[in-house]
């Protein structure tokens, strides 16, 4: 157990912004910052991190939270496991007894994973360094390559040994042998992947022989590894790579992007190269926003990755053939995710690792900065040549110029690119602008059929299963969107709209009597307790529940206990009622009331904080009334249908009881419309 007064010093110092902004590249927007969604594909910003509220809310997806529960969903972590991030971040000192063999082997997968990843990590990070075979060999091969020893500790590279020693460590440590072998076969795929069996059963070390580079996810995490040879051998591979396991999907991951991503973000812009070597040897020239794709075809995911920090990418590939073609491969996907692309090809038998390594740091710049190339003049170019002048060739040359651009999600880009082409290939600008619609129709009638038949094969069980479950997490968006808005029954809106008042202001004093102060959230419990209303919403039942047990702790303050909460649902409501500024004149509007006073609650809404409370109440009480009195309509009507006359006397003399309360409610909220 962590103490409780450590996680509220880690609450307190972890800023907000600093925390997003080691994931997400962040614009100054009034008070808050704004940047892209880490957690769904949008190419418009709407993500928002409030630093005076301490809360992140993005307006698409509708996730929220605090900075534990960004580290949570960013990571895929537990609530533990982002405690302990965040207190290493901020070198808060947890006080926590070593776990036992019992209690590592309960631990969670992923926990367990990234423990014996950094393990090893530290291990050949050692053998580079301490060792005899580390220092003659591997050290050797690096410096002949030109790496200085700053940048060989940057990058965490290290040292496998020829002959099989890191597993007899592993195992005199205590690490299961699950998680450093690596479960190919069965998804989730459980393990690392540091050691293999061979058919004997016995275990070796995966990367023998190689020089190490770790991969890191974006807080620095060791997610897998990469082992280079330093002596060709056509037996082998060159590369041995960490296999597909739950925390390293070589098609998603960056290589450098933990040292690059504060480079990045400052300057905007990313060379993005192949592989590892290229990476090293730019920054040890002075180019520090670079990432590799790790020798392999580029994906969306790496580009999206990216994108949180930038919206330019610059390629930089090699001058022949094979680099051309990578380059080509990639454009198309970052343009339709909103990206700006521009390309730099080096001359003809030269690689980024060996153009850095021949020229000085200034040259190198000047040559990055007077050879990009935007995209559809560098693709334009480079088909114009393969056409020359076969008609045929350059029909199908403009046709794949002018799908370029049709997949480039803003307009007014579009259109610049297709004056530009028009310019270069003489081509009426009508023509290509036709064209660019025509090939945008056809798409977006096959993303329809597509969607329709998703619809059209998803059962109606799943549908009301993932209907259950947005109704339990993703409450904001059914809170406040209008049109979720009518998915939801009277009660529960009124519900939610006390509970928005309880976490904001639970604590504060609503008023005062003899002997005692009474608070906002008591009231509102008292009152729905005293009437026997019913919360039939489970997640609501916890936090009323949850604010009896700890609304008399000393200092407690509602917004703050509920956002930090351990249970993420709560935590989301209460990011939510936060993030949502509450438009008490949003409750006003339809009734008679000056529109002075709807400016002055929109000014102060503490100070009217009693007649809120009051109004929520007795909007609730109605709406529970009016159910029941529509409930016993119908228990009316049935009972006359079966003819049982006494059940019916019952009800009409209960009747004109409820008409009578509705009535005193009714006046009480001085005639005004209900809000629904």
């Amino acid at each position: 157990m962590i103490p409780r007064e450590t996680i509220d010093r880690i609450f307190s110092a972890a800023r907000i912004e600093d925390v997003v902004g080691d994931y997400v590249s962040l614009k100054k927007r009034g008070a808050n910052l704004i940047g892209l969604c880490p957690f769904h594909d949008e190419k418009t910003g709407s993500f928002t991190v409030s630093p005076s509220k301490g809360i992140f809310k993005c307006f698409g997806c509708g996730k929220a939270g605090h900075s534990v529960g960004f580290i949570m969903e960013i990571e895929q972590c537990s609530y533990i496991e982002a405690i302990r991030q965040l207190a290493k971040k901020y070198h808060i000192e947890i006080e926590e007894r070593e776990l036992t063999a019992e209690e590592k082997q309960k631990q969670d997968d992923r926990e367990s994973m990234f423990v014996v990843n950094e393990f090893a990590n530290k291990w050949f990070h050692e053998q580079l360094w301490d060792t005899p075979e580390g220092s003659a060999i591997a050290m050797s091969y690096l410096r002949q390559r030109g790496l200085r020893e700053d940048i060989i500790r940057k990058f965490q590279i290290g040292y496998s040994p020829e002959k099989t020693a890191l597993w007899p460590v592993a195992q005199k440590k205590g690490f299961i042998e699950k998680y450093l072998l690596n479960d190919s076969q069965n998804p989730p795929y459980i393990g690392t992947g540091i050691c293999g069996k061979s058919e004997n059963g016995k275990l070796y070390d995966r990367f023998r022989g190689r020089v190490m580079f770790p991969f890191l996810s974006i807080s620095g995490k060791v997610v897998g590894f990469s082992g280079r040879l330093m002596v060709k051998n056509d037996k082998v591979g060159k590369y041995v790579n960490s296999p597909t396991s739950l925390i390293y999907e070589k098609h998603n991951e960056l290589f450098g992007l933990y040292q690059a991503k504060q480079a990045i973000s400052k300057s905007n812009s990313c060379y993005l190269v192949e592989g590892q070597m290229d990476v090293i040897q730019l920054v040890q020239s002075g180019i520090d926003n670079v990432v590799a794709s790790g020798g392999t075809a580029l994906t969306i995911n790496q580009i999206r990755l990216i994108h949180r920090f930038t919206e330019n990418i610059i390629l930089l590939y090699d001058g022949d053939k094979a680099g051309i073609k990578a380059a080509l491969r990639g454009i198309d996907m970052m343009l339709e995710e909103g990206i700006n692309v521009r390309v730099i090809l080096l001359p003809e038998g030269e690689d980024p690792d060996s153009f850095a390594k021949s020229h000085n740091a200034s040259d190198l710049k000047e040559f990055l900065d007077n050879n990009q190339h935007d995209f559809i003049r560098f693709k334009t170019q480079l088909l114009m040549e393969e056409a020359q002048s076969d008609p045929n060739k350059r029909s199908e040359m403009i046709l794949q110029v002018v799908r370029s651009i049709a997949i480039i999600p803003d307009i007014i880009k579009r259109q610049v690119y297709i004056k530009d082409t028009a310019s270069i290939l003489s081509i009426p600008e009508n023509v290509l602008t036709r064209k660019v619609i025509e090939i945008r129709k056809k798409e977006a009638e096959e993303r329809k059929k597509r969607k329709e038949t998703e619809q059209r094969q998803t059962s109606p069980q799943s549908t009301e299963d993932s209907k259950t479950e947005n109704k339990e997490v993703e409450y904001s968006a059914m809170v406040h969107d209008s049109q979720e808005n009518q998915q939801i029954n009277h009660k529960e809106r009124n519900i939610l709209n006390l509970l928005q008042v309880l976490i904001r202001y639970g604590e504060r004093v609503l008023y005062q009597t003899d002997d005692q102060l009474i608070t906002v959230g008591e009231y509102i419990i008292t009152e729905i307790k005293n009437d026997s209303i019913d919360i039939p919403n489970p997640l609501y039942q916890q936090v009323i529940h949850e604010y009896c047990l700890n609304y008399q702790s000393p200092n407690f303050m509602a917004s703050t206990f509920f956002q930090h909460h351990p249970n993420a649902a709560i935590s989301q409501l209460a990011v939510d009622m936060i993030a949502d500024k509450y438009q008490i004149s949003r409750m006003y509007s339809k009734r008679s009331i000056s529109e002075n006073v709807v400016q002055e609650v929109q000014q102060d809404e503490v100070s009217i904080l009693p007649e809120l409370v009051q109004r929520l109440l007795l909007e609730l009480k109605y709406t529970v009334v009016d159910e029941r009195i529509d409930s016993m309509q119908r228990m009316l009507k049935e009972a006359q249908d079966r003819n049982d006359w006494q059940l019916v006397m019952v009800i009409l003399e209960q009747q004109p009881q409820l008409m009578e309360i509705r009535k005193q409610l009714c006046r009480a909220l001085g005639n005004r419309v209900i809000v629904r």
